[in-house]
């Protein structure tokens, strides 16, 4: 084993009365739920410095919660016969159409069923190579809930140029996000840095000069449309102009409407159907860093998400 990995987290009134091992599974999302139970089971976890074996410990605000987390010293990626959805392919890079609940890479916990596994199965030793052989080809990534299109490089100049896009923020991708609450506005702008939050290490948070952590957050800007409103809840389109972790779900959280599902930064529970994030990729649009042309695709919103549209549509006529 090599080094630890320490993280810690402070149980606020948004989570008490949680199980920690749920609160545990929706920040480290990463890492799968067996290997978060395993971690109890090894006394890896320790709330107000005790040791805590139970996985059913019930959180009280104010709660500090240590998860020590045993980091290989080598970790190599493995082919894997996944199915993926390919929506576009070249000897230059690949596009496809992830489904919710597949993590882009592996990390502790989550060694196999990754996209990166799929893709080392489907393309070989086509993969670029800068982000080394645990991200081979990566070059953005999405969360593990959150569906759509994701595109990953072949070969290192491929790489490198879908890279230099991200970074000038000329690459198209747009949500569709149901968020709780009635957007008044038609659309807008969350323009605000995004850094760790200091009060829950597993979660990013918006991080404002003067407060701690400032110096390290990031900007981050955000640009939301309505397309459809339900009274208690709005579904968004949102563009990103850059690319944080969790930025959309971060944003929208400090608006004040958190994403339905979201047990991270919104409500641990809900009726309407929503077992992850509704939050979906649903275009990405780049210049193809080869062959110089404009290229967007587009992915239809998946069946779960349509599912939860219909019952809030069908409840609005109801009212």
């Amino acid at each position: 084993m090599g080094n630890l990995l320490k993280e810690e987290i402070n149980i606020t009134e948004e989570t008490k009365g949680t199980r920690l091992d749920l609160v545990l599974s929706a920040g480290l999302e990463d890492y799968s739920r067996s290997f978060i139970q395993k971690l109890f089971e090894k006394g890896s976890i320790a709330v107000n410095g005790e040791i805590c074996t139970s996985k059913k410990y019930k959180c009280s605000a104010g709660d500090r919660v240590e998860i020590t987390i045993p980091q290989p010293e080598k970790l190599e990626a493995e082919a894997e016969d996944i199915p993926i959805n390919i929506v576009y392919e070249d000897e230059d890079l690949i596009v496809v159409d992830k489904p919710a609940g597949m993590v882009v890479h592996p990390a502790p916990g989550n060694y196999t069923g990754t996209l990166v596994n799929a893709l080392l199965y489907h393309c070989g030793d086509q993969l670029s190579s800068i982000n080394g052989v645990i991200r081979p080809g990566i070059v953005h990534r999405i969360d593990k809930d959150t569906s759509g299109l994701l595109m990953a490089a072949k070969n290192d100049r491929a790489h490198l140029g879908l890279a230099h896009q991200l970074e000038e923020h000329s690459i198209n991708r747009q949500y569709r996000a149901i968020v709780y609450n009635n957007i008044k506005e038609d659309e807008g702008t969350v323009d605000e840095p995004i850094g760790r939050d200091p009060r829950n290490r597993l979660r990013n948070a918006v991080i404002k000069d003067g407060m701690p952590g400032f110096e390290s957050a990031r900007n981050a800007v955000t640009h939301y449309k309505v397309l459809e409103r339900f009274g208690k809840f709005t579904l968004v389109e949102a563009k990103l102009e850059t690319g944080r972790t969790h930025q959309i779900r971060v944003h929208m959280a400090y608006i004040k409407h958190p994403l339905l599902g979201d047990e991270l930064y919104g409500p641990a529970k809900n009726k309407e159907g929503a077992k992850r994030q509704m939050l979906h990729a649903g275009v990405l649009g780049f210049v193809h860093p080869v062959k110089g042309e404009y290229m967007e695709f587009e992915s239809p919103l998946p069946e779960d998400f349509q599912k939860v549209l219909s019952k809030l549509r069908q409840s609005l006529s109801t009212t």
